[in-house]
């Protein structure tokens, strides 16, 4: 019995140790940190609108994880009652769990009061619209691109001196952020030049990945400077304005020379599964619609 005993002790011990070999000499990002997801997109909820946000809405009910908005949570003029009667139907259920940022239809209403006031204080607070906050190994900063109402976008406003000093305490490996406005776009007036100075600040600090909305579509970019110019070392943008306010079919090429995908009539959300030292994306679609985009990247 005592033979078997130590026969038992002998096996058990080897076992452990294998296991904790493998441990040790498993690959970066093979499991030893677990991965966090993110989920969602921008110009959401109108309540004129022929597209439905409820369908958007009822993707963010079969995928766990964070849910962020890209601005335009709402499509009209920003007021309470679009908020109450659009917003919380659909996306609102979510609220919870949402990492939100705020848009220009939201300042239709003077200082955008009704979406702080819906959204609490996880929106980043009346006057800012800003704040960062960490899922996994990720760090993920929220900015507010509607610039003349928060004092500038550039290096030397108040958020730009807030956005560096943020950068600069959380030196995370892999870094994520998310505004309304994007830097380019295919759609008429989408460009948004005024947001350059976040590129520049995100892109010094190696930042990875961008999300904006204001256009009513779907893009996937290569990575690029601030300059525009397409880089290994840049930054990719998505632009997901695809929570559920009617598109436009314009596509302006020549405004987005690093464009790789274009998509201008599926309603979706862009989920991302943000890992150690590398991030999956993928487009999902509402229901009966077939569009898709997905792939995989490395952190810088």
């Amino acid at each position: 019995m005592r033979k078997r005993a130590l026969l038992f002790a002998s096996m058990t011990s080897g076992v452990l140790l294998a296991c904790f070999a493998a441990v040790l000499t498993a690959a970066p990002g093979s499991g030893q940190t677990a991965s966090a997801t993110l989920v969602g997109a921008g110009d959401i909820a109108g309540c004129s609108e022929e597209r439905d946000s409820s369908a958007t809405a009822n993707l963010l009910g079969k995928i766990s994880g964070t849910v962020y908005t890209l601005g335009d949570n709402v499509q009209g003029q920003g007021d309470i009652n679009e908020f109450r009667n659009c917003y919380d139907p659909t996306w609102g259920k979510y609220k919870k769990r949402t990492k939100p940022s705020v848009g220009n239809h939201e300042y239709h209403t003077p200082d955008a009061r009704p979406y702080y006031d819906y959204l609490g204080a996880g929106a980043g607070g009346p006057g800012r619209g800003y704040y960062s906050y960490d899922r996994g190994k990720w760090h993920v900063v929220v900015l507010n691109s509607n610039c003349g109402q928060v004092g500038g976008c550039d290096d030397e406003s108040p958020q730009g001196r807030w956005l560096r000093r943020d950068l600069r305490n959380n030196p995370s490996r892999c870094t994520l952020a998310y505004f309304h406005h994007p830097l380019q776009a295919t759609g008429t007036n989408t460009p948004s030049q005024q947001v350059r100075p976040f590129w520049s600040m995100l892109h010094d600090r190696d930042a990875d990945v961008i999300l904006s909305g204001h256009a009513h579509r779907y893009e996937r970019h290569a990575p690029m400077t601030p300059g525009g110019e397409r880089s290994a070392d840049g930054i990719r943008q998505f632009v997901v304005g695809t929570g559920g306010a009617d598109g436009g079919t314009e596509i302006h090429e020549n405004q987005t020379p690093n464009l790789q995908v274009v998509e201008v009539a599926t309603p979706g959300v862009l989920r991302l599964n943000l890992r150690a030292d590398s991030y999956a994306w993928k487009f999902v679609p509402i229901a009966n619609q077939s569009f898709t985009d997905s792939g995989t990247d490395r952190c810088h």
